[in-house]
């Protein structure tokens, strides 16, 4: 175990004060489970990114493709109103380009 010292605002030490009893733990409890939060959203998110770098959109397509015919009915409640159904397609276009367009 390693130690830090941390200059906070009074402002913020006073919130995270407060957070962290209202928690039942302490401030270094607190602060130690926030950072570990924070360093694994953003490993997940460099994963992901790495992951879309390697996508291959054919191989997408073709699993979506197999999802849709495997015979697996939609429920009523579940399925888009027929004037929606662009937004599936749509949506996974977007996401896609998103993912690219943040790589870059």
């Amino acid at each position: 175990m390693s130690t830090l010292n941390l200059r906070l605002p009074e402002s913020l030490h006073e919130k995270v004060r407060s957070l962290a009893k209202g928690d039942g733990v302490s401030i270094n409890q607190f602060i130690t489970l926030a950072v570990s939060e924070k360093v694994a959203t953003l490993t997940t998110l460099d994963y992901i990114a790495e992951r879309a770098r390697r996508a291959d959109r054919g191989k997408f397509d073709q699993a979506l493709q197999l999802i849709e015919t495997a015979g697996n009915e939609t429920l009523p409640e579940d399925a888009l109103p027929d004037d929606l159904r662009w937004l599936k397609r749509a949506a996974i276009d977007e996401i896609v380009a998103q993912s690219l367009s943040a790589n870059d």
